[in-house]
């Protein structure tokens, strides 16, 4: 039996991810977690094989507790789920230790695909992951600008792209205004912009929104 766990702060995304596990019977979902202090408390009882991952999580985001659990708990694989595009995050998760990265947007039922490959210790990438990785691998001095951000910052930018003001920002990160305000400071200095108007031109000529 594979047991896995699922860490996402939407209760309707894990319920609508563990019905879909529910389709292959050599799975069960050994409990659910919408932070990672939920999870850390979790993972000290709850057996887990596989741990899906949603990114864009309150307080710590998915790619720190990622970099955290392969200190604490290296045996689980991690499968990233998130509704970000994977030209943003894709790599970003592979190159941080996890073991596969899957859109939400993408068929339900290839989740259980991606659960059986990483339990089996392969790398679940799917044709547009592999087609990212393949490119970074073959052009690896085109890093752009924004590849440069950390986890926060590239979240910041891509919301503060999106329309969305420093204070829903805040609420949505579980932030205050007064770090994610930093948060925005650095991406204005790391991409070279100087508002919130020439940051947005920036992420939609990158497709990043």
């Amino acid at each position: 039996m594979i047991h896995v766990i699922l860490c996402d702060d939407h209760a309707l995304v894990r319920r609508g991810i563990r019905d879909t596990l529910a389709e292959s019977a050599d799975m069960r979902v050994t409990g659910e977690a919408g932070s990672y202090t939920e999870l850390k408390e979790l993972l000290r009882h709850a057996p887990c094989d596989v741990l899906l991952l949603d990114v864009n999580l309150p307080g710590r985001s998915g790619l720190e507790i990622l970099s955290s659990l392969q200190e604490s708990h290296p045996s689980i694989k991690v499968l990233i789920v998130s509704m970000y595009p994977e030209d943003q995050y894709a790599l970003r998760a592979i190159r941080a230790g996890a073991h596969g990265y899957a859109n939400k947007a993408s068929d339900p039922l290839a989740l259980i695909d991606a659960v059986h490959t990483v339990v089996q210790g392969r790398k679940y990438l799917t044709p547009e992951v592999a087609q990212l990785l393949a490119d970074s691998l073959s052009q690896p001095e085109r890093e752009l600008p924004h590849e440069a951000l950390s986890e926060r910052e590239l979240q910041t930018l891509v919301k503060i792209a999106s329309g969305k003001r420093l204070s829903d920002i805040a609420q949505e990160l579980v932030l205050s205004p007064k770090t994610v305000s930093v948060y925005r400071a650095r991406v204005l200095t790391k991409l070279h912009l100087s508002n919130n108007a020439e940051l947005t031109v920036y992420a939609i000529r990158n497709k990043l929104v």
